[in-house]
């Protein structure tokens, strides 16, 4: 492969932060002096910049279950800032990737995550910067098969017509699988024609070429439908098995560069059956798997010996959702005691932090805590399955500044499905009552300390979800709720953020679009769309020129509600939960019902436990 290094080289001294394009970190692997040329390559690719990407669990897996399998060897790549991928342009320089620092271009597959829909024209700006042509349709038998994965892929279709295939689910199987497929597929001297169709016989791979939208469908049907014996009608995920057993240590990279989450990492526990009704990850992670209390102590024990972290994060949807998590913690305190190694939890639960758990948490380092009420009033909680109440929040409040926490950030959702105003305000009368019981257990003398934020992001419909259906509130009401928000805010020492809407319509379009929304996300990379993410690079103008020349009202479709018994663009990939189950959820938010969470109460029926048929949602499920 060729090694782009001498011409990188003289460029660093020119970019900034240049220790994200140099290599060698601690824990790096180096396997492409390969004894075989026909083994595969494979390159996995963050669409970000390198602080954001590195600290991607999903790199971390997937390049190292394609290391660990015989044949095939990967690396990592990252998209530059702007600034240098201008420069990059200028000197001719493709994408490269960090171990080899050779073109993507070379590579036999190159893999890129869909992590959010604002990552949209980076996939674009990715693909062109490695000088890959955009569209599959255009790509020649020498040039890389383009994979995605990841959280977008539960709707594919504005991604479509951009990737040869996307692997629907969890990739520690199915990714060496396909890398698999395809070195067999050339050593075979077979066609890229014929490979995407060996690829579409791989369980959880969708082949969107070996589909066609349909313009008009019928009410029972599919808006893509296959066109060809080997494409499933329905791509159901893929499902590790084997996540349980396996060990929670796994070798890492120990970066030269300061991550956004630069700690150790340690996954205990994978899936969430709360059922909030906007949450996409609570369906698609789905069946809850957790690893045992032995295991996840002795590998973060063996991962801070590896790589000399002074932090490690036990990571999940809900951690304090795990059986053994008092017993996790309580042996990690035992045995880190004295170290200054702190041990957290990102993401805590309102029921389950109690005074006992406050004390197992509390290490010996406090900074905020974070939880997650969503709503202000127990009428828009139980409309989103929130299935936390105020006692729940006050009672952990009190815990954890009884315990000596002084800083605290609730989040909100502005714009949910039957929001009104009253339930903003309710927000506002919730933050002040939390630094109320924050100030009361307090010792006089620490008060000025107290700190009691909310920070308030507007609801975004998410494909997979009971709120799939429901339209997103235009961006001058989400201001105007935002307005009567802060002014009902009487506390100055509460703080009030909130995530400005520009960029709400392009989520709400990549999250629910149709394959027509590839014109409007490739228009608008084209006339400088990239990094939308990024506040300062946000370019609305490029998205709204586009959506002109495609003659879409974006607007509109973001803000458009499905029925129930339309057929959705997404309707033929399959995250375990059933239809029925959804439609079921919806029915039920809109008369206020709450659902249990399965793995506390009994099975709520939501189709991936298909042995099971003693459930409330069997007759809609079977409609």
């Amino acid at each position: 492969m060729t090694d782009l290094w001498p011409q990188l080289s003289l460029l660093l001294p020119r970019v900034a932060r240049p220790v994200r394009y140099i290599n060698h970190e601690y824990g790096a692997v180096h396997r492409y002096d390969t004894d075989d040329p026909t083994d595969a390559s494979f390159c996995m690719v963050y669409p970000d910049t390198y602080e954001l990407g590195q600290a991607n669990q999903a790199i971390r897996i997937l390049v190292n279950a394609v290391n660990a399998t015989e044949g095939m060897w990967a690396e990592r790549a990252f998209l530059p800032d702007p600034e240098f991928a201008d420069l990059m342009r200028e000197e001719g320089l493709p994408l490269f990737s960090l171990e080899s620092c050779a073109p993507l271009s070379e590579f036999t597959c190159v893999g890129i995550t869909l992590p959010h829909e604002l990552a949209a024209t980076n996939v674009l700006e990715t693909l062109d910067l490695a000088g890959i042509p955009l569209r599959a349709s255009e790509r020649g038998e020498a040039e890389p098969f383009v994979m995605a994965g990841g959280p977008c892929t539960y709707n594919p279709e504005p991604y479509a017509p951009f990737f040869d295939c996307m692997c629907i689910g969890e990739g520690e199987e199915a990714m060496p699988e396909t890398v698999a497929c395809i070195r067999d597929g050339r050593r075979a001297g077979k066609s890229r024609q014929e490979i995407l169709v060996d690829l579409a016989r791989i369980p959880g791979t969708y082949v969107p070429s070996l589909y066609e939208p349909v313009e008009n469908p019928a009410e029972v049907g599919a808006m893509v439908r296959p066109i060809h014996e080997a494409a499933p009608a329905v791509v159901h995920k893929r499902v590790w098995e084997g996540f349980a057993e396996s060990s929670g240590w796994e070798p890492c990279i120990v970066p030269f560069a300061d991550l956004v989450h630069d700690r150790l990492n340690v996954e205990i526990l994978r899936g969430c059956a709360r059922g909030c009704r906007f949450c996409q990850a609570g369906m698609t992670y789905r069946p809850v798997r957790e690893r045992s209390a032995e295991n996840i102590v002795q590998s973060v024990l063996t991962g801070l010996k590896e790589t000399g972290y002074d932090e490690v994060s036990l990571t999940s949807l809900s951690t304090t959702d795990h059986s053994q998590i008092e017993q996790i913690l309580s042996r990690l305190g035992t045995e880190l005691s004295g170290t200054g190694i702190r041990v957290s939890i990102p993401s805590q639960r309102l029921d389950s932090f109690g005074v006992g758990m406050a004390k197992l948490v509390a290490g010996e380092k406090r900074s905020g805590l974070t939880f997650a009420p969503e709503a202000g009033t127990q009428r828009l909680r139980d409309v989103i399955n929130k299935n936390v109440t105020e006692d729940d929040l006050f009672n952990a409040i009190e815990a954890a500044f009884k315990a000596g926490w002084r800083r605290c950030k609730l989040y909100f959702m502005i714009g949910l499905p039957t929001e009104t105003d009253e339930d903003v305000k309710g927000i506002a009368s919730l933050v002040q009552r939390a630094y109320d019981c924050a100030r009361e257990v307090t010792p006089p003398d620490q008060r000025g300390r107290i700190q009691i934020g909310a920070s308030c992001a507007l609801f975004v419909p998410k494909a997979q979800t009971p709120f799939q259906w429901c339209g997103q509130i235009p961006p001058e009401e989400a201001l105007r709720r935002v307005n009567l928000l802060r002014n009902s805010v009487k506390y100055k020492q509460v703080r009030i953020n909130w995530h400005d809407p520009a960029t709400s319509f392009v989520e709400a379009l990549m999250s629910r679009g149709g394959r027509e929304c590839a014109d409007l996300l490739q228009g608008a990379w084209e006339r400088g769309s990239r990094f939308d993410a990024w506040t300062e690079h946000f370019r609305e103008d490029a998205w709204r020129e586009s959506a002109a020349a495609c003659g879409l009202d974006v607007d509109a479709a973001a803000q458009r509600s499905f029925e129930l018994r339309e057929v959705l663009p997404w309707q033929h990939i399959s995250c375990g939960v059933s239809l029925g189950y959804l439609r079921a959820e919806y029915r039920r938010a809109l008369e206020g019902q709450t659902t249990p969470d399965c793995t506390f109460e009994s099975c709520t029926g939501c189709g991936l436990c298909q042995d099971l048929n003693t459930d409330i949602y069997i007759q809609e499920a079977r409609s």
